[in-house]
Parts: structure tokens; C-alpha cells; sequence
């Protein structure tokens, strides 16, 4: 008997930011940070460009003293 076995390829830390970036009220970069283990102008670098590139867009706001970013839905597509 032969079995296929697929194997999930593992969440990169763009996948990880892109996660936290989905949730209803967005992560902090305090938050991504401790996520992704990066340092905190890597975290913005990818804001502004990785995940731009991936077709997202960022919105933030502040929230209690404390800037959250999250990605919006565009419409009209």
C-alpha cells in the first residue's frame, strides 16, 4: 500500500503578523514583536512593505494610549 502523506509547509513570520493583523482589533507592535521575535523597526519594515506587497492593506489607530495596526478589507474587487 502506498499512502500520501501531505506535509504542511510551516507558518513563515510573515504568516504569523499577517495572524495577528486579521484579528478584529489588530495586534500592537509590542504584540508582534513578542510574536515574531523581531525587533520593532523589522516589525514596521514589514508593515510597510511585505505585507503590502501581499495585497493588504494597513490601517491604524490608537486605542487606549496604545497605536494597534490590522489589515482592512478593501472593496471592489
Amino acid at each position: 500500500m502506498t499512502s500520501t502523506t501531505t506535509t504542511k509547509k510551516p507558518a513563515t513570520k510573515l504568516d504569523t503578523l499577517e495572524k495577528l493583523l486579521k484579528r478584529r482589533n489588530g495586534a500592537s507592535i509590542a504584540e508582534m514583536t513578542k510574536a515574531t521575535g523581531w525587533q520593532q523597526h523589522s516589525v514596521r519594515g514589514a508593515l510597510a512593505g511585505a505585507m503590502k506587497k501581499r495585497g493588504h492593506t494597513i490601517a491604524s489607530e490608537k486605542i487606549d494610549g496604545t497605536r494597534r495596526y490590522r489589515i482592512v478589507e478593501t472593496s471592489g474587487e
